[in-house]
Formats: C-alpha cells, structure tokens, sequence
C-alpha cells in the first residue's frame, strides 16, 4: 500500500496532506508509532491547523510519552471541539480513570455530532459492564449494533476496552463474538491472542499470535512478541505447586530456585490472610533484557520504569540483570506481584488500580518494614498540598501522571489509603470490600457498604494524611524560600547558621562540604538532618552520605551504626549491605555476615559478593547445605579460582556425609590445579576412609 500508492503520491506531490495523513494512518494500524509519529511531523509543516494530525499525535505518542500525547489530543479539542474520534478517545481515558461520568458526557458530545456512531455505543457498553450493569450492557451493545448487525469492531471494541481494564476473560469472549462475526478480523485475532497469554493460555495464545504475524508481516507488535517467543523456548522453566517460573537458564541455575522459595511463600501466607484459593497455575516470566520484558507486557520496547506487572494469572518481571548497578529489591518486585496476583484472583480482576497497587506495597511493608514506599520530603510536600487525590479519583492518579514521581507517589498514597482502613475499620473492612468487587460491585458502592459515606472518607483521609506528613521530622524547617540558587561552602555556610533546622539547606551544605573533601565539616549538618529524624532510606540521602563520610574518617563504629540504619529502613540499599557484611566479617560475626548476605541476594544475585559471603558465613555456621548452595551459584558466575570453590564444595559434602559428592568436586578441583595440596590431601583421606570401610557383602545378615 505504501510502496504503490501512499509512497508515489507523496513522491509526485511533497504538499499532499492527506496522502501524509493516510501514511500515519496505516502505520499506526501496523503499530509502527515512529513512522507515524516522523510523517505527522511532516504532515504538519504541510498545515499546522489540522485537528486529525493532532489526534493522530496522540496515538503515536500514547505508548512512549503520554504527557506529550495528552497535549496533542487537546490540541485536536481545542481545533475542533466535535471532532468525534478526540472525544472517543477522551472518553476511553475517562474510562480508564474510572470517572465514567465524565466518559458519558463525551460520548453525548459525540451523539450530537452523529446519534448513531457505534463506537460510542460500544463504550457505553463497557461503561455498563464495569459498573455491574449487565441488561443495560446488553442494550447498549445492540444499539452499536443496529445499523450493521454483523459490524465486529463493536465486539472487538468493547472486549478490548475490557482487557484494557484486566478484565481479560471476558475481553477474549468478545473477541471470540467479534470473530463470528469477521473470522479474518486482524485486531480481533491478535487482541485474542493478547488475552489468551495474559490468562495464561499460552498454547493456544502463542499459535494465534504467530498466524497474525504471518498473516499481516507488517505488524510491529504481533512481529515483536513471535520474535520474542522465539527466545522465551530457549529459558529453563522451573515447576513448583501450583506456580511455574520460566526464567534466563543461567539465572535459573544461580536464584531460580529462592525464585520459586518466595513465591510457595506468598501464596501460602498471601492466600491465607485474603481467603483466596487459586485453583489453577500461576506463571511468573523474569527477562534479563528489559526490552523483552516490555514486549511481553506490553507488546512494544518501552514500559520504562515498570519492574513487574501482573494480569492475574501471569506475571512478568524484570530481573536484576536489566537494572543496572542498582537495582531493586527483587524479592519485594515479586511479592508485591503474586499479592496482585490473589487480590485479582479474589475479586475475578474486579477491583480498581489504586485498591490493587496500594495493598500490593502495603503487603510489601507488612512483609519486611524497609519494603515498599515510604515517606520522602518530597512525598511530605505532595501529601500537604493539592497532589493528594480524593480516594474516589485515585485510579486516575496511575493514568497519565504528569511525572515518574506523581506515578511514584500514586503508589504511596493508595498504600496509605489502605492502612488507614486497616487502622480504622480493621482489615475485615479490606476483605469485604473485596468480596463485593467480587459479587459486581463497584468501588464506591462497596466502599460505601464498609466504611460508610465516600466524603467522609476522604475528608477522614486527608486529615490522617496531613497527621503523617506533619510528623516526619517535626522539628524540620522544611520550606525552600530564600534557599540560594548557587552557592560556595561559604555561602552555604552562612545560610545554615542563619537557618539551622533547614532539611535543604543542610542537606546542600554537607554535599558542598563532600565534594569540597571537608569530610570531617560535613558530619554535623547530616547528624543534624539524623537528630531531627528527617532521613530516609532514598540513595543519595543523608544516611547513605553519613556513612560514607565516617567511611572515610575511619569513624567504624559510626559507619556501622548508620548503616545498620539504612538498611532498617531501605531493602535495596546494596552498597551498604555489602559494607555490613564486609565489617562483619573482620569482626568474625558471622551470624551478621549471612544476614547481610541475604540482604545482597535479595537485591543482586547475578554477582559472586553476596553468595561469597554467605557462603563463608555458612562455613562458619557449620551449614553445609546453605555453603554448597553458595558456592554452586559462585561456581555459575565464572570465579576467579574455580578450583577453591570446587574444593569448598567438596568439604561441606565431607560434612554432609557424600563423599561420592565429594570426590567429584576433588577431581574437578584437580583437574583445574593439579598440584592443588588440600584438595590431594581430602581426596586421600576420603579414599582412606572408604577402604576402613566393612565391604556389605562381608557383613553378617542383620548387620548393614
């Protein structure tokens, strides 16, 4: 189409809008949003003027920049206040944001520009889907219907919209009515197959997607996730009861199995405390490449900041591998995951973001207190002006948030709404809330049915918010007026003895002070922020700079204090847990060796420091099982001196009476240093001790 039409037009005429238009048209059918986006550009030196081009901007933006794309689409509004496809889409936000009053009032725009658009039938109908309504569901889909009654897209729109919205079960029935009705329908296929792998249905899901992508080649993302399952063939898959890890098969090798560990964990304490029994497999996907994982969720390269996502019965992770040098805690990233995982299978994917995400990160806390989000200076700020979103609106705080850190702080507070329902109402008023998602129905009528009247839950709420902001760091100066844009030590010197309780001011100071090499100077504005107990475990904070700076005054008992500190309240403070351990481990406190060591492996575990360190710890211990699990994932990591860890092995299966086991990893030793004198000394006395045995045929009956 392109090459002989689209392509020639353009050639001949270079002023041509709508051939331009058409381009962007096709291209954003086929998901290619950046050749969309590059001809829109291009159309739009052609005429600025033109609402389509805007509204087509918005659609090539929408998965890579969303604040961009929100601009565009007003723009279009702006252009033209009825142009039908900008209100469609402004509706299907709305939707997602669950203000579905608002998604009605746009589509009535529509309605008076054309009463019969079946398009905005269709989102009526998902309107009443959500909202429980199954005979108004059923009226709004026959008028879409009414003017073509075998039209699929009505179908296939509202099922996508539904899985838009994790209802995936039923957005694949629709499809599969779509499909009746077009079988060859391109959208509806792969919308299906989408489906179908978000539930988990991968035989079927993987078949259908490769028939899209060999049915219509030009398709990014059918193109994308067939390439990518490809390589999914080539990772290990790791059975557990009820829950299947598929994973890289060196990573699998190395954690695949405290992988597994944890998650038999959370669905036995996580399904217990919400009454929940899963009565089918729950599938976990870790992808060393974050571009593989975006695809698999997301079906294109992007998703920028996500570390898993959960569709209910599938979940899909990054692993520490795609994170750089420091990453998450990936035990919290897959707690938090499996939690959503029995919430949506407790609700049957009924309930709303915000609900979902806060008890996630409040199941985070509940597991290990340095989990999850907690309080900042920043998010203090957020909860003390007009950032703090009415309980009933939160959902829409997850869509389009104007930066990473709103998104960030969505987190935050829906896991505050949560405890303050807990603390409130008990966590009964959690699970009955979830039973009536559950039963059909929705949020604000189920909040109702527990705690009673919504505005009095969000004044409620907004008053306990208020009470947790104002009580981090009581004593703290917290304002920015006056702060100086620039300064020397000096200045900042001068300021913060005029401002002596300033969280900024001091906080710049000891900055200033490090990067001037004053170390010994930058210790009393950060003791100062640590009195005034205005610290968090965020990197770069003054705990993480306090330690430092002891580190380098050699102020060890100090160092030690502040760190133990950081890592109470923070579960990804890697650098400090690494200094921990290797404190410990000059003060022979092994016990604190392994601790620390756990707290590495839970952060990184695709490096030899933490399983070193527990490993010695566990020699020390007298844990030959927790050594040998050590030393076999360092063996995984290329060491520097195969044949020590290879002797090490074969010393704890000597305390493990397997001197078979034992021997093998002698010989290995061996064969890396033939000279190696332990392991020629363990491996003799083993065969000694071999020979002393009684040979079973010479026993007498009864004796062996």
């Amino acid at each position: 189409m392109l090459q002989f039409f689209y392509d020639r037009v353009r050639a001949s005429e270079p002023g041509h809008v709508e051939a331009a238009i058409a381009t962007a048209e096709l291209a954003l059918i086929k998901g290619d949003y950046q050749v969309a986006a590059k001809t829109l550009g291009e159309a739009k030196k052609l005429d600025a003027g033109d609402p389509r081009i805007d509204y087509l901007l918005w659609k090539a933006f929408a998965p890579s920049d969303p604040p961009k794309a929100t601009a565009s689409l007003q723009q279009a509004l702006d252009r033209n206040p009825r142009l039908v496809p900008a209100l469609l889409a402004m509706a299907e936000m709305a939707i997602d944001r669950e203000r579905y009053s608002d998604a009605q009032s746009l589509i009535t725009k529509v309605f008076e520009v054309n009463v019969h658009q079946s398009e905005a039938w269709s989102l009526l109908a998902v309107i009443a889907h959500l909202r429980g309504q199954s005979e108004i569901e059923k009226l709004m889909r026959a008028a879409a219907l009414s003017t073509w009654a075998q039209n699929p897209d009505v179908d296939h729109t509202i099922g996508r919209k539904l899985s838009q919205n994790y209802r995936f079960a039923e957005g694949a029935q629709y499809q599969r009515q779509a499909l009746t009705m077009d079988p060859m329908h391109p959208e509806a296929n792969f919308q299906l197959a989408e489906d179908l792998l978000r539930l988990g249905q991968d035989d079927v899901g993987w078949e259908l997607a490769k028939s899209v992508a060999q049915n219509d080649p030009y398709n990014v993302v059918a193109y994308n996730l067939v390439t990518l399952y490809d390589r999914l063939q080539k990772f290990a898959t790791i059975n557990g009861d009820g829950i299947v890890v598929r994973m890289d098969p060196k990573e699998a090798a190395i954690y695949g199995q405290s992988v597994i560990e944890l998650l038999a964990k959370a669905r036995d304490e996580l399904c217990e405390k919400y009454n929940v029994e899963v009565d089918g497999v729950i599938a976990v996907e870790i992808f060393p490449q974050q571009k593989d994982f975006a695809i698999r969720t997301f079906g294109l390269p992007g998703g920028d900041g996500f570390l898993g996502v959960c569709f209910g019965r599938v979940i899909t992770a990054n692993s520490p591998a795609s994170q750089g040098e420091r990453p998450s805690n990936w035990e919290s990233v897959l707690w938090h995951e499996f939690c959503h995982a029995v919430t949506l299978e407790k609700t049957k994917n009924r309930m709303p973001r915000w609900l979902s995400e806060g008890i996630s990160v409040y199941e985070e806390r509940q597991r290990e207190s340095a989990s999850g989000e907690s309080m900042t200076p920043i998010y203090r700020d957020m909860l003390l002006d007009e950032s703090l979103t009415p309980i009933s609106k939160l959902s829409g705080a997850f869509l389009n948030p104007p930066s990473a850190i709103h998104l960030q702080f969505a987190y935050y507070q829906s896991s505050l709404v949560i405890e303050f329902l807990v603390e409130n109402y008990g966590f009964e008023s959690i699970l009955k809330v979830l039973d009536d998602l559950a039963a059909g129905l929705n949020i604000n009528d189920a909040l109702v049915r527990s705690v009673g009247s919504l505005d009095q839950l969000d004044q409620r709420f907004a008053t306990y918010a208020r009470e947790i902001a104002e009580g981090f760091g009581k004593e703290v100066d917290w304002s920015r007026d006056d702060l100086p844009e620039r300064g020397s030590v000096e200045d900042w010197t001068r300021w913060v003895k005029d401002h002596p309780t300033n969280y900024f001011g001091n906080l710049q100071l000891a900055q200033s002070l490090i990067a001037a090499k004053q170390y010994e100077a930058a210790v009393e504005p950060l003791e100062r922020l640590v009195q005034m107990q205005a610290v968090t475990g965020g990197r770069g904070g003054p705990l993480e700079l306090l330690a430092d700076v002891y580190a380098k005054l050699d102020r060890t008992v100090e160092e030690k204090a502040t760190l133990q500190q950081l890592v109470a309240i923070s579960d990804d403070a890697l650098p400090a847990a690494i200094r921990l351990a290797e404190l410990a481990k000059k003060e022979s406190d092994w016990q604190t060796v392994s601790e620390n060591a756990n707290r590495i492996l839970a952060v990184q575990p695709l490096t030899a420091v933490g399983h070193m360190y527990l490993a010695d710890a566990s020699e020390q211990l007298g844990k030959p099982l927790e050594t040998i699990q050590a030393l076999s994932a360092v063996g995984q990591l290329d060491p520097v001196d195969p044949a020590s860890i290879e002797y090490r092995l074969a010393k704890a299966y000597v305390d493990l009476e397997k001197p078979d086991l034992a021997t093998d990893k002698l010989i290995s030793a061996l064969r890396e240093a033939p000279r190696y004198r332990e392991a020629l000394r363990l491996l003799l006395q083993i065969t000694e001790t071999q020979e002393k045995q009684p040979d079973p045929v010479d026993q007498e009956p009864g004796e062996q």
